[in-house]
């Protein structure tokens, strides 16, 4: 009786870790639907601050004090974003409205084309819905454009609300610079030692390597296809390489969603052109994975594969996009804690074996 006591408490523990889990997760999901603009503004805010904190450091290395190295920075920093906004922005403002225009009537060529081909299966007797396929196909997309044609509007009109956003993000980024060591420490001062340290270890190597070296091979992807697109004479080059890049930030399936909705984009115009749009990305992406990924990101997450794919789609029910951005670091941040916590408690000094003195 006393043997099957602790055995049904076990299993009652085990039981219950499943929905306390699951009721975590909602009650977070439901905690940012509720606060998502403010948590989006410090979360951006924290990855730049992060970012801005290699240049920082390299100020501070040739006898720059910390503050005025943060203002140089951040002085920097705007430069370059007013100089984005007043060269590249007006032409892809311009090419994304073409583009939106544009696609209504590639969605009607296309869908004559599958019109063919579906004839030409039925002529043979193939069970192939092609037409139907179609059709679904471009209510899906046109629904899309409705949906995203009202902001891309409030982007080109440069609203209120993304100036003082952009504004927040700089002066909060500017103030982490500045205390945000002091605050983080007072944080973990609230979290025992042990779990602590290795916590802060752990969420400082995830968060800093990923941003960093997911920004990198970004940036490498979307400047790398510029000069192959524009061989190609693809259209809407800036605005296909936008989209390539951004979606490279995403980890794991970034690549081939950002690869992939190009090369349907271009399919609808051209088939053809299409292919040696996926040919050259997929080419450039194999580049980025075999020769600079692993020299730049290396495997400091230690996750397996399909960690990562629950991960991000943990991250995309409880913060969406942003979820999914950071679904990675959190979870790498998890496991390097949890790894280190069990190293420590696994750590037996074991003593010197004594020899016992010969007999005489």
């Amino acid at each position: 009786m006393a043997r099957r006591q602790p055995d049904l408490q076990r299993w009652l523990v085990i039981g219950l870790i499943g929905p306390i889990a699951a009721l975590n997760i909602w009650l977070l999901s439901q905690l940012f639907i509720y606060f998502d603009h403010l948590i989006a503004v410090l979360t951006i805010a924290a990855i730049l601050s992060f970012l801005l904190d290699y240049p920082v450091r390299a100020f501070q290395k040739v006898r720059i004090k910390r503050q005025g190295a943060i203002v140089i920075v951040i002085l920097i920093t705007i430069a370059l974003l007013a100089i984005l906004t007043l060269t590249l922005m007006p032409i892809l403002l311009a090419q994304t409205s073409q583009l939106l225009e544009k696609i209504p009537g590639w969605l009607e060529s296309s869908r004559l084309n599958l019109d063919a081909w579906d004839s030409w299966a039925k002529a043979r007797n193939y069970p192939i819905d092609l037409k139907g396929f179609g059709s679904r196909l471009s209510t899906q997309i046109e629904n899309q454009i409705q949906n995203f044609a009202p902001q891309a509007l409030g982007l080109a009109l440069g609203t209120v609300t993304g100036l003082v956003d952009t504004i927040l993000v700089i002066v909060l980024a500017f103030y982490m610079l500045l205390y945000g060591e002091k605050l983080w420490q007072g944080l973990l001062n609230l979290i025992p030692p042990k779990i602590a340290v290795p916590f802060g270890e752990s969420l400082r190597k995830n968060f800093h390597n990923f941003f960093l070296s997911q920004i990198l091979l970004a940036l490498f992807m979307a400047l790398a296809v510029i000069p192959v697109f524009t061989a190609l004479k693809v259209p809407f080059t800036l605005v296909f390489a936008l989209i390539i890049g951004v979606a490279e930030i995403i980890p794991f399936i970034g690549a081939a969603l950002g690869i992939g909705v190009v090369t349907l984009l271009v399919a609808f115009q051209n088939g053809w052109l299409a292919l040696q749009v996926a040919f050259a990305a997929i080419v450039l992406q194999q580049i980025r994975d075999n020769l600079l990924a692993p020299k730049i990101m290396g495997d400091f997450t230690g996750l397996n594969p399909l960690w990562i794919f629950i991960a991000l789609l943990i991250g995309l029910q409880v913060a969406g996009v942003l979820g999914i951005i950071v679904a990675v670091p959190v979870a790498g941040t998890i496991k390097g804690t949890i790894d280190a916590i069990r190293l420590a408690d696994s750590t037996i000094i074991v003593e010197p074996e004594t020899k016992l003195p010969p007999l005489d």
